[in-house]
């Protein structure tokens, strides 16, 4: 077994017959012989071989082992242990950011002459990915409405490799049908791949629901806490062998063994994190629905939700996000943000502590004005990402911040 298998070999796990919360906390565990109860911190670089011909086998992948922490970790592979077994996935690899895993999934696999498929509601940087870099290597992209599903398959083509989507979408929280758009990907001999971080894990399963791949911003709600930067990609032993383990090794987005610590820890709490931030959006959403200066509310928990019967046939619950425009503009937005008091303006989201943010001017601002309007990313446009606070203190916070609008 190479050092390839080590943080992939899903079948002898111990724990995968729990539920989820449990698997949170016990999977892929790795004890040293000092029989450690927290996982491990392997904070080195390379390891040692006993002889040179151990040495050999390690890099013929004969021996099982760890050769380099670019290429694997104990600690590492521990957290790709752990969301291979939450995510329902056979293998994974993490990277050092969300991006490194959403670009590496994507090109990967891919040659010049291949064509991509991808939603146009996707975060600024997902779509410089697939609008700008893509085309510079002869990779051909396509962008339609995710939620048209016609669109989907007039744009599929003989040379189709993947198709790309987030659902729910970055910021306006729309919701696409991934079994649905998994059948037009695969009917053209295309992959599907899913960018999960608005749903995590808890609320929403793409595997399941038809989707070949699906990444991670582990920086968002797997931290949790605004520690460190992460990402991680989930799929088939197949894929993860023969598309990205060697491209990760060789091209060195490697996730650093204390932030795949830090991790760990915040696996062990995000189901109860995610489970009460969704409580506290869904409340802030029925508050601020209600608002005589808010002029359009999105939250997938809601039955007004334009896709509520998706969200009810794909996901577990909501979201801990939600999206609203005030009335007046970006003057109106930008005072409303500046009163605020326990919501601190960030372009994070997923923390304990609750953050909004203003996409037309930071995460969607390489977009153009009439790009933006199109995705419904109004000047107006405010995206919330409930923290861990009262509920009544955020809704107190909003209704007071609403009056300098």
């Amino acid at each position: 077994m190479s050092e390839t298998k080590i943080s992939t070999a899903k079948a002898s796990s111990p724990t995968q017959h729990y539920r989820p919360e449990t698997r949170l906390v016990h999977s892929g565990t790795l004890r040293s012989q000092f029989g450690e109860t927290s996982e491990a911190l392997f904070l080195t670089q390379g390891f040692i071989y006993d002889t040179a011909e151990q040495c050999e086998a390690r890099f013929t992948g004969k021996d099982p082992g760890f050769l380099y922490s670019r290429f694997s970790n104990p600690t590492v592979s521990m957290f790709e242990q752990r969301m291979i077994e939450l995510e329902g996935a056979e293998a994974a690899r993490a990277t050092a950011t969300g991006m490194a895993a959403v670009t590496t999934a994507i090109l990967a696999p891919l040659r010049m002459g291949d064509h991509v498929v991808a939603a146009k509601a996707l975060f600024g940087s997902c779509r410089y990915v697939v609008e700008d870099l893509l085309p510079r290597y002869g990779i051909e992209t396509t962008l339609v409405d995710g939620q048209d599903l016609d669109q989907w398959q007039k744009a599929m083509r003989p040379n189709t490799r993947s198709c790309f989507l987030e659902s729910p979408t970055n910021p306006t929280l729309d919701v696409v049908d991934i079994g649905a758009v998994a059948k037009i990907a695969h009917a053209g001999g295309a992959r599907l791949i899913v960018d999960n971080v608005f749903a995590t894990p808890i609320w929403q399963s793409p595997l399941t629901l038809g989707a070949d791949v699906v990444v991670y911003s582990a920086t968002k709600h797997i931290d949790g806490q605004g520690r460190c930067l992460g990402g991680i990609i989930l799929s088939s032993e197949e894929f993860i062998q023969e598309h990205i383990h060697n491209f990760l090794r060789q091209t060195g987005p490697a996730m650093s063994p204390f932030n795949a610590w830090v991790l760990l820890k915040g696996l062990e709490t995000l189901s109860i994190r995610v489970k009460a931030q969704t409580e506290t959006a869904a409340a802030v959403a029925d508050a601020l629905a209600k608002h005589p200066k808010i002029s359009r509310l999105v939250f997938p928990g809601r039955a007004d939700h334009p896709q509520a019967a998706i969200v009810k046939k794909q996901m577990r619950a909501g979201s801990t996000l939600v999206g609203f425009e005030v009335k007046g503009g970006k003057a109106a937005a930008f005072r409303t943000l500046n009163a605020l008091k326990l919501s601190r303006i960030s372009n994070n989201l997923g923390d304990s502590k609750s953050i909004v943010t203003h996409p037309a001017t930071t995460t969607h601002q390489r977009l153009t004005p009439e790009v933006r309007a199109e995705l419904g990313i109004s000047d107006g446009f405010i995206r919330f990402s409930a923290g861990l606070e009262h509920k009544d203190d955020l809704i107190e916070d909003f209704a007071a911040a609403l009056e300098k609008a």
